[in-house]
């Protein structure tokens, strides 16, 4: 008798793994890249601490507020779809049985089997059936605005603490390269970590994250030398 074999899938994972990865990596990015551009504009230090902290609780507001619209959006078109799925089972139900079998069977399954199939399904709950097979929407990736907004703003001001703490840490005249380097670090960190937990390739997941991490800190930090002034 061939023995259970427990099966590890990461697909529950999305919603809260792709908030949690975009919130810290702006924090890092836009914090990081946010004080790169005032330091090279030969700011004070005050001034660069303040600009960091600002950026911070606005960021972290920002993607909080961001990440709540559009997810609810997201929501509120599932809703919509499921409303009007319900609407057509109640008024055509042997209609929605057919529409259920023609897409097993187009993933397959003889039209007999299909048929059966979609009836059972639709028999324990026709609803659910339609909702996973006809429209994508499952349990397991359905918008949760609430999740996201509190995941990426938690994330970002954790994200956007790390070049914060670096600024009131470092030396002065060390201070952007500082700020720079343990950004970079940490992007490489971050695109690991969230590459094991999504189960995808860690080198491709740093390399990602860090290059365009680093493109953005180069960028701002040249248009803060080149004005010479806070930007």
């Amino acid at each position: 008798m061939p023995s259970h074999h427990p099966e590890t899938h990461r697909t529950h994972r999305i919603g809260w793994l792709r908030a949690a990865v975009l919130g810290a990596n702006d924090g890092i990015v836009s914090t990081a890249s946010l004080i790169a551009g005032i330091a090279a504009s030969n700011a004070p230090h005050n001034e660069i601490v303040l600009a960091g902290v600002a950026g911070l609780m606005a960021g972290a507001m920002s993607m909080a507020a961001g990440e709540y619209v559009s997810v609810s959006s997201q929501a509120d078109t599932e809703k919509a779809d499921l409303a009007r799925e319900r609407r057509e089972l109640y008024d055509d139900e042997p209609h929605e049985k057919k529409e259920l079998a023609a897409i097993y069977v187009q993933r397959g399954l003889e039209p007999v089997l299909a048929e059966q199939v979609a009836e059972q399904l639709m028999h324990h709950n026709a609803l659910e059936a339609h909702a996973r097979d006809e429209l994508g929407i499952s349990a397991t990736v359905n918008a949760r605005p609430v999740q996201a907004a509190l995941t990426s703003a938690a994330t970002f001001a954790v994200g956007a603490l790390l070049p914060l703490l670096i600024v009131l840490i470092a030396p002065a005249a060390y201070l952007m390269a500082s700020v720079i380097t343990a950004s970079l670090l940490s992007l490489a960190l971050l695109g690991l970590l969230a590459a094991h937990t999504g189960g995808s390739s860690r080198l491709k997941g740093a390399c990602r994250v860090t290059f365009w991490g680093a493109l953005a800190m180069g960028l701002t930090a040249g248009a803060g030398a080149l004005f010479d002034t806070v930007v």
